[in-house]
């Protein structure tokens, strides 16, 4: 499970990089939308919160370019869903996981 320090930091991790890299903010239910994404995928990987978002955002770009635009859709599936769906686009991606 991650901490809340962990969970506070990645929002703070993501507001900071949507905001600098893009110059616009992303809206509060894709944020919280992208932390639930981290803190499952963590769990399900035996990881810490902040080593996902590094593979997320920067070693593979797959937040900003599929977990937030594909926010519409995802957000309607289930968790199991979500994180298998998520792990399935890391390993394409040439991730190891």
């Amino acid at each position: 499970m991650v901490k809340q320090g962990c969970v506070e930091q990645i929002h703070v991790n993501l507001e900071k990089q949507d905001f600098i890299k893009y110059n616009i903010k992303m809206n509060s239910k894709e944020l919280d939308f992208s932390v639930f994404c981290i803190e499952n995928i963590a769990e399900y990987l035996g990881l810490n919160g902040d080593e996902v978002y590094k593979l997320l955002s920067e070693k593979s770009n797959i937040l900003d370019n599929y977990i937030i635009p594909c926010f519409d859709t995802l957000h309607t599936q289930g968790k199991e869903y979500i994180v298998n769906d998520i792990i399935e686009v890391m390993r394409e991606r040439g991730l190891s996981v």
